[in-house]
This record gives C-alpha cells, sequence and structure tokens, in this order.
C-alpha cells in the first residue's frame, strides 16, 4: 500500500543508485511534477531528484484533489519519513515552498532532519495577504495566470485545456489563499530562498522574512525577473542546488 502510494506522489525520472543526496521538488500551484524535469536530468546521478506530483493533474488527473496546504504536507512528509538512508532536502516554488515548509516541519517533528529547504518565488509563511483568486470567475483566474506567466500562453488559447487546467489552479489557489501559518518552533534545517526582483506575489523584503522561520543558517538569492524567474536563472538556482548537495560541489551545470 505505501509502496503504490510513493509510485502515485514521486516521480523519479533519472535513475541514481548511488546518489549521495535526495532532493524532494514540490510544484507550484496548477503545476506538475514535469516541471521539475530539468532538476533531474542536470542533477542525477549525483543527487536523486523526486519530483511530487499532486493529484488531480496529469497522469492523477481522474483522483481527487488535495484541499489544503497541511493535508498535502501530511502526505509528502508520511511518505518521506522511511528515507533516511541518505541526506534529505527539499525544493518548492511558489505553492510548493509553503508545502515544503509543513513537510519539513513535520519530518523535523518526527524526528527526520532535513539537509536544507530551498524555497523559491513565496514570501515567508509569517508574511500573510489577504487574496481571494479562488473566487474569481473563470476568466478571473485566467488573468493572474496571464499575470504571472506560469502558463504558456498559447495553451490558455485552447479551450479543451483550458477546461481541464482551471479545476486543479482554482483548487490549489484556495489551498494556497486559506493557509495561515501556525507558529511553532523554528526549523533546523538552513533555509535558501530564491526570489525575483519584479515579483507581483512576492516583494524581495517578504521572502526575506524566512530568515526568522530557521534556527540555521539563512541567504537569500535575488534574481531578475518576475514569479517565475527562475526558469530564466535555471543555471543559478541549479548551481546552488549542486553545491549544497554534493560534495564540494562536485556536480557542475
Amino acid at each position: 500500500m505505501v509502496a503504490h502510494a510513493e509510485d502515485a506522489w514521486f516521480r523519479r525520472f533519472h535513475a541514481s543508485p548511488e546518489a549521495g543526496a535526495r532532493l524532494v521538488c514540490l510544484p507550484h500551484a496548477g503545476g506538475s511534477a514535469s516541471f521539475y524535469f530539468p532538476v533531474s536530468r542536470a542533477l542525477a546521478p549525483e543527487v536523486e531528484v523526486l519530483a511530487v506530483q499532486y493529484p488531480g493533474r496529469q497522469d492523477r488527473r481522474h483522483e481527487p484533489f488535495v484541499t489544503t496546504i497541511e493535508a498535502m504536507a501530511d502526505e509528502v512528509a508520511r511518505l518521506l519519513r522511511d528515507k533516511t538512508d541518505k541526506p534529505l532536502a527539499l525544493f518548492g516554488h511558489s505553492m510548493g515552498a509553503m508545502v515544503a515548509y509543513e513537510v519539513a516541519r513535520r519530518l523535523e517533528d518526527g524526528g527526520v532532519p532535513v539537509d536544507t529547504l530551498f524555497v523559491s518565488g513565496r514570501r515567508a509563511p509569517s508574511r500573510q495577504r489577504v487574496e481571494s483568486v479562488h473566487t474569481r470567475t473563470d476568466e478571473g483566474v485566467l488573468e493572474e495566470l496571464r499575470r504571472l506567466s506560469g502558463t504558456e500562453m498559447d495553451l490558455l488559447g485552447d479551450e479543451d485545456v483550458v477546461r481541464m487546467i482551471l479545476p486543479v489552479v482554482r483548487n490549489d489557489y484556495r489551498a494556497v489563499e486559506i493557509y495561515r501559518h501556525a507558529p511553532g518552533r523554528l526549523l533546523d534545517a538552513p533555509v535558501v530562498a530564491f526570489t525575483g526582483t519584479d515579483d507581483p506575489v512576492a516583494s524581495v523584503d517578504e521572502v526575506g522574512s524566512w530568515a526568522g522561520h530557521t534556527a540555521a543558517g539563512f541567504e537569500l538569492v535575488t534574481l531578475q525577473g518576475g514569479h517565475f524567474f527562475l526558469t530564466r536563472h535555471q543555471d543559478v538556482i541549479l548551481r546552488y542546488l549542486g553545491d549544497r548537495l554534493v560534495d564540494k560541489g562536485r556536480v557542475h551545470v
């Protein structure tokens, strides 16, 4: 039963049986595991990359959505608790950063160490904004997607594709917008936070507040661009991941 659940939730795009570290990547709202294929390709086989596939999309499109950040984190953390054979790190962009943070909290509370928490394009959990994208009309949700440029614009002109992705996006936005940070102990894991200089939903100051969520080291990496700045600066981010997760930065990207 657990093996089946693991196969459903995690994608291994490249076999890495001798990897010295494991990186679990969590997608943004409306995103899927395939977003992290380039990360797996760049870091394998030195780092085993597990890309999370949330229910309700791609090959899991017929499964019911998970409707809260906490429930997503519960499931991912449960499947990771026995993976203590190598250092474990987490990477999440936007919604994925929130899920990754909550996964890290659950793992550490259960005695499973997290090597590093990498967060991208998301303000710190303690920095709350009032948002209600999930309550908008379909066109209103599409306007937000266009504003953030997180979906290829040509796909938004395909009615069948739009009909397919809108329920996923709306569910994920709702999960993000109803999330409220529950104060607790600081993470033992260091945090590396990436942010775009012109991100409309996460200012540099808001992202910098991740420093207040860890008792270990914190690093803020500011890069030019909007919410999906990471697609423009993939090489920089991959270098950070490689240098942190492979001995003496043996991964060169």
